[in-house]
């Protein structure tokens, strides 16, 4: 009896019932929504990887500290269309705090090629001669310096005086730009619980006396600092602390791969409130976003490093000069986007696998 009640009654309210239509559209556009801000944190985190991992920071350049940008910003959409063509990211370590003259002790330049296959990491020796607008002929670190000013120093300046420096030697265009000071690399280094670095050899630090041994090992912040500062003792000097810093700058890449902070809303916002004031954030919101917007496209983030062929130094000449037969090869393939074809053509000038 009661089972007949209950028929009667639907029976009775089911012209009643709304069409299920609208609420499975509903439905469908809420999940849609979903896996899209699940994309873009994935780009989102993938890009910080590539521009504050391998450059160890985020693209900046204001005068005043003001950390990196909102998450919510980096990875909103943008109306801008996406970059196309090669890229080429400058990333700048200094040897001071940003408060004091310091000079431009790491000139890295990252290119990401056209067909996105993974990105390239290439040293340009700090003591390498080198022509800087306006300043006549020096040594390359000493373009931030000029730029920036002895007294009061204004990063910015130093910053754009080292680009244009190293557009004119490169001949390709600079299309976003970093800054690092020490204290933003071990505050990155600490806040993802230590690095993994793959050092061919023996490194013994002068500073501090620490023994870096030949091999894999995990890095804490301090320990970090102090690797990347040593050329003294290393049997190429500075040539041997660039590759130092390539090899750092790898295994930060896959830390931060392996705990996942790229998929890890939660993970990467703090991450980014950590190491937030020691950064220095550009204005220019636009240039931001369209490189997180180009990381998916990336096969591998894994970087190549390689260094810019130098010739050996000879006698007492405080200057390095560039390889008169394999550099220009080089920087040819650089601008003409074949690094690729190069590194596969001189595997002994590339960084080892770890």
């Amino acid at each position: 009896m009661i089972e007949d009640d209950l028929r009667a009654a639907f029976a009775q309210h089911e012209p009643l019932t709304p069409p299920t239509g609208p609420l499975r559209a509903a439905i469908d556009r809420l999940a849609i929504g979903r896996r899209r801000r699940r994309r873009r944190w994935q780009a989102g985190g993938t890009a910080l990887a590539l521009l504050g991992v391998l450059g160890l920071g985020v693209p900046l350049l204001t005068p005043e500290r003001a950390g990196p940008p909102p998450t919510a910003e980096l990875l909103g959409e943008s109306g801008r269309p996406a970059p196309t063509g090669a890229l080429n990211i400058l990333l700048l370590g200094i040897d001071g705090d940003g408060q004091t003259a310091a000079r431009a002790d790491a000139v890295l330049l990252v290119h990401i090629p056209a067909d996105r296959s993974r990105p390239y990491l290439v040293s340009l020796p700090r003591d390498l001669k080198v022509s800087i607008p306006g300043q006549g002929t020096d040594k390359l670190n000493t373009a931030f310096s000029f730029g920036a000013g002895f007294t009061r120093p204004e990063m910015t300046k130093g910053y754009e005086l080292t680009r244009r420096t190293v557009a004119e030697l490169t001949g390709v265009r600079v299309d976003a730009g970093v800054v690092l000071t020490y204290r933003a690399v071990r505050s990155l280094t600490d806040a993802l619980g230590g690095v993994p670095a793959c050092l061919p050899e023996r490194v013994r630090s002068v500073h501090t006396k620490r023994v870096f041994p030949a091999g894999c090992q995990r890095l804490d912040g301090a320990a970090s600092v102090d690797l990347l500062r040593q050329r003294y003792g290393l049997p190429e000097g500075s040539q041997d602390r660039e590759r130092n810093a390539r090899l750092f700058a790898a295994g930060l890449v896959r830390q931060t791969t392996d705990q996942g902070v790229l998929t890890d809303p939660v993970r990467l916002a703090k991450l980014l409130t950590t190491v937030g004031p020691d950064l220095v954030v550009s204005p220019d919101r636009g240039a931001l976003l369209d490189l997180l917007r180009l990381a998916p496209t990336l096969r591998s983030v894994e970087p190549v490093g390689i260094g810019l062929p130098i010739a050996r130094p000879t006698g007492e000449d405080r200057y390095l000069r560039t390889d008169p037969k394999l550099a220009p090869e080089f920087l040819t393939a650089l601008r003409e986007d074949r690094l690729g074809d190069w590194t596969a053509r001189h595997p002994k000038l590339v960084d080892e696998a770890r």
